[in-house]
């Protein structure tokens, strides 16, 4: 498929939408204006958002006019990038820049083999000491001196959006060339693009440099399958993001959890299978997003997700969801601590020390430590009760009424663990528990049902199409693709006029923004 065919076809779809985008511009003042192109800590630019649609329109222009030019459009993407980082955090956005081009010269260090061990321990003191001042300070600072008894006043530390996200992406690229599964970049622009490529900088998913690297300088190819890919997969994650996850948030789980008390033990356990299919909706639908953007610039990146509300045990689970994350955990933490090759109680300890590492990276609170250690005790539990008990193979399923029960404890006991990833401390934690099993009080659900039907009709639909066969997704894809830009443009049109049904007029950050 030639390149000029498809951006024709991109042009054509976003074409329907310029005559709204431009009466949305004309009714602003310059001041709003300015805040479309400028650092505003209110109006970040999400992918869901009008204003990305208007940005991202002009971009393409740019990218389109460099299409053959391979360091110039690889110069471009990248100051989109930085100017990406810049609107979610300012100027903090250099931090992003020291990080590359120091990782960039100690990984040819590495490479050369001499001193590897110093020059890594170089990176990660860098890496992981710009990630611990900026996102855990306050926290080990306020831990210390509430352990001598003093009174800690949080320091006004900016956490900048994404760091936790592109410092495993530098992290993983030195480390793989120390243990020589990789070889460094050639180019400063290369490795400058792959760590800030924008789709994935600031909430994932957490890329390797050996599936990413090989696609940087290859010829900028786009097939009708991965343009309608692309389509399919932004239409997928708005729908997710803005309809089902802000609505089911704004209409009832936030109520719920502000003011627990107000509410019987019935609907406080409604509100936290509503936050469970929420955060689900809000960071597959980001990663979603980021995936089909990735595809109509010319760039495959892993999936993310796959349909983790299915798992039929906690190991599952962490297979199944942000599998960028945990599989990076494995590859890094686990396995460096020597993962399953020292013995069955050691690799019960290196699965509780990956776990909590995993619960410590979302956050910098004593509730995500638990929430790891938690997952990491499941996941332990399981395992042994699978493996060493029943001798299963670890990529045992059940399968019939076995698969039916383990899947429905597995989605309870992760609602269970969700309350202290939702809830701002413990006490808040047992409020919820105290409510669900003192004062379920049954007899108002179906008063609540029919209150909040669209929240209960959209968290079944978004459970039920965790079931939808694989094959149905790619027959979409195939309807798509042989529908052209005019099937994919009145799709596109479609999603839009159902979010602006729904959108309240404040924006929603993405959950996941804040780790």
């Amino acid at each position: 498929m030639e390149i000029s065919y498809f951006f024709s076809q991109f042009m054509a779809i976003l074409k329907n939408f310029l005559q709204s985008i431009e009466s949305y511009v004309s009714s602003l003042d310059f001041a709003k204006v300015a805040d479309i192109f400028l650092y505003n800590p209110r109006e970040p630019l999400l992918f869901s958002s009008g204003a990305f649609l208007f940005i991202f329109l002009v971009f393409m222009i740019g990218y389109y006019c460099l299409r053959n030019k391979v360091d110039g459009r690889l110069f471009f993407v990248t100051l989109f990038s930085y100017y990406f980082f810049y609107k979610s955090s300012s100027f903090y956005f250099l931090l992003l820049l020291i990080v590359t081009v120091s990782d960039f010269y100690i990984a040819r260090r590495v490479a050369k083999g001499k001193h590897p061990k110093l020059w890594l321990a170089l990176t990660l003191l860098i890496d992981l000491g710009l990630l611990a001042y900026f996102k855990y300070t306050n926290f080990f600072a306020g831990m210390v001196t509430q352990m001598i008894g003093g009174n800690f006043q949080p320091w006004d530390i900016f956490l900048p959006v994404g760091i936790s996200f592109y410092t495993f992406k530098t992290i993983s690229y030195v480390v793989d060339i120390y243990r020589k599964k990789a070889e460094p970049m050639e180019s400063l622009l290369d490795y400058a693009f792959y760590v800030s490529f924008f789709p994935t900088l600031l909430a994932g998913p957490i890329t390797r440099a050996t599936d990413f690297g090989p696609q940087i300088r290859k010829p900028l190819h786009i097939s009708r399958e991965m343009f309608a890919q692309g389509v399919f997969f932004i239409i997928i994650g708005l729908f997710k993001k803005a309809v089902i996850s802000d609505y089911i948030s704004q209409n009832f789980v936030d109520r719920i959890f502000d003011n627990p008390t107000l509410f019987s033990g019935g609907e406080v356990l409604l509100g936290l299978y509503g936050y469970c299919i929420q955060i689900y909706c809000d960071f597959s639908g980001y990663s979603d997003m980021a995936i089909g953007i990735a595809l109509l610039l010319g760039f495959k990146i892993p999936m993310n997700f796959n349909a983790p509300l299915t798992a039929d045990s906690m190991t599952d689970f962490w297979r199944r969801w942000h599998i960028s994350l945990s599989t990076w955990i494995r590859d890094y933490v686990y396995i460096s601590l020597g993962g399953n090759k020292k013995g069955t109680l050691r690799m019960y300890f290196n699965q509780m020390v990956a776990m909590t590492a995993c619960g410590l990276w979302h956050g910098a609170s004593l509730n995500f430590i638990v929430w790891g250690v938690l997952h990491g005790a499941l996941v332990c539990v399981h395992k042994f009760w699978s493996q060493t008990v029943l001798k299963h193979d670890r990529r045992y399923h059940p399968s019939g009424l076995r698969r039916f029960i383990s899947v429905f404890i597995t989605f309870h006991v992760l609602c269970f663990t969700w309350l202290f990833f939702r809830c701002k401390d413990f006490d808040a934690v047992w409020v919820m528990v105290k409510q669900m099993f003192t004062k379920f009080n049954p007899s108002v659900l179906p008063d609540v049902f029919m209150g909040y039907k669209y929240v209960f009709l959209l968290m079944i639909f978004a459970l039920l199409t965790h079931w939808i066969p694989d094959s149905w997704q790619n027959r979409c894809v195939r309807i798509l693709e042989k529908g052209g830009v005019l099937l994919s443009a009145i799709a596109i049109t479609i999603v839009i006029f159902i979010i602006m049904q729904v959108k309240s007029s404040d924006i929603q950050p993405f959950i996941y923004f804040q780790f």
